[in-house]
């Protein structure tokens, strides 16, 4: 019997074991998305325990623990930090399967050398001796310790950066770089937009009283942006995308409509998001970005717990909205005049794999292997059989080796085993390939790809 997360966990041929031994394990890490504060790097903040680290704002674990029937007081509610420990040591044994019992196995081993099994019987060893080791680490810890070489936050236009600016002066090792995420300028029909609009004129200097300042004024951040190290943006598109792309005077009409203080509907939301995308992708191109599209989240479904604790506290799941059309519209719109930035499409709808994995095909150019990306698994894929189909279906229809690897996607420091998960399961894959004949025992040509798609290829397509 195969021991629980032993070294060779997942690795389960001569081949995975040393591509993953040899080579994958001691890479650095460049983790391109993330939702890590910056404020707490600066700060270089202590956790006051592994509850607030672990369960302080994970809405994976919130959303486990709800379903394993344990009451809000326990989760985001009232209870001690220990009480919420304990109750999610309690039910963490039932989630067989899930990657979060993985994960969090993980963490526990690679952070704090804990090799216990989580559960209620040993929830006050765990409570005990990973405080004791908590008391001595930072911020900074949990990102040197796992040999992060770049970590990218996720930041609004508006933002001054200045704690970037701290960190960057500091002694760190890890470069923390802002990315770019102008979602609060897309969500146009949001109560707050005309309040966001004076905030972001305010910053970039710009009045905003039509689309064309708007792009301007994002423009200008951008600029602001590229000075302090950023060379990402970031997209959330929960919207389906028009086949036919608005003109730049049917955008106009739709800005001002909304100024002057009518919602857009659906269809009109799409054209302005798209519009939205093409202006800035243009502006990505200038600046050497690569542009990030998120697809696929259906957002903020329980009305009632959104009032009571707001936002991205678990409550979003995956739509099955189709954007194949609308995609090929903004990135042929792009490409029409050689304006289509370095782009990465993620979705998170897996039924969406084997779409997007064809659809980055239409626009490579050779200018840059892999110019146009099929992003890593996402959110509800990034479990062990989502990360396996994500990187079959990329090996089906394009170039595996051109792929530039796994993300956090994470709000948690302790979050980066993910990248042992992920590089793991790339090792795992090249190994059933080579064990069944469908690949050679090239040691040279597999290290190549392992250090390529765990760490080189970001590296180098993000030109961090």
């Amino acid at each position: 019997m195969t021991h629980f997360i032993d070294d060779d966990f997942l690795l389960n041929t001569r081949v995975a074991r040393q591509l993953y031994h040899g080579v994958a394990a001691q890479l650095p890490i460049i983790d391109y998305h993330s939702h890590l504060q910056q404020g707490e790097i600066a700060e270089r903040k202590r956790f006051r325990n592994i509850a607030e680290l672990w369960l302080g704002g994970d809405h994976y674990k919130w959303r486990l623990m709800r379903t394993a029937g344990v009451a809000e007081e326990f989760i985001t509610g009232a209870r001690s930090d220990e009480e919420k420990f304990q109750a999610f040591c309690k039910v963490l044994p039932l989630a067989a399967g899930n990657p979060i019992h993985h994960w969090s196995h993980l963490e526990l081993r690679r952070l704090f050398n804990i090799d216990l099994n989580i559960n209620a019987t040993n929830a006050a060893t765990i409570w005990k001796q990973a405080n004791a080791k908590l008391a001595d680490m930072d911020t900074w810890s949990f990102l040197e310790q796992a040999r992060v070489e770049i970590a990218c936050t996720t930041d609004d236009p508006a933002d001054d950066l200045l704690q970037h600016d701290e960190i960057a002066a500091s002694a760190l090792t890890t470069r923390v770089l802002p990315a770019y995420r102008p979602d609060r300028a897309m969500r146009i029909n949001r109560d707050d937009f005309d309040a966001y609009l004076a905030q972001l004129g305010a910053v970039s200097d710009t009045a905003i009283n039509s689309f064309a300042t708007l792009v301007q004024a994002l423009t200008k951040r951008v600029d602001y942006f590229h000075a302090r190290g950023a060379r990402i943006s970031d997209h959330a598109i929960d919207t389906p995308l028009p086949a036919v792309a608005a003109s730049a005077a049917q955008l106009e009409v739709l800005f001002a409509k909304r100024l002057n203080g009518t919602l857009l509907n659906d269809a009109e939301l799409g054209q302005y998001l798209s519009g939205l995308l093409v202006e800035l992708g243009k502006v990505y191109a200038r600046y050497d970005w690569a542009m990030c599209l998120h697809i696929g989240a259906m957002r903020n479904n329980n009305q009632r717990m959104l009032r009571a604790i707001g936002t991205d506290s678990g409550y979003d799941s995956i739509s099955d909205m189709s954007t194949s059309a609308g995609l090929v519209t903004l990135l042929d719109t792009l490409d029409a005049d050689n304006q289509l930035p370095r782009t990465m499409l993620f979705c998170l709808n897996p039924n969406m794999n084997e779409v997007l994995s064809t659809m980055i095909g239409n626009f490579q150019d050779g200018s840059v292997a892999g110019k146009v990306q099929f992003g890593p698994a996402w959110w509800f894929n990034d479990h062990k059989e989502g990360n396996l189909q994500q990187l079959i279906s990329l090996a089906n229809h394009s170039v595996l080796g051109t792929f530039v690897g796994m993300v956090t996607d994470s709000r948690s420091f302790a979050s980066y085993p993910r990248h042992d998960y992920f590089r793991r399961l790339l090792c795992r894959q090249l190994g059933i390939w080579v064990d069944g004949g469908e690949y050679p025992e090239d040691m040279d040509a597999l290290a190549q790809l392992v250090r390529g798609i765990s760490y080189e290829n970001a590296r180098d397509y993000f030109k961090l």
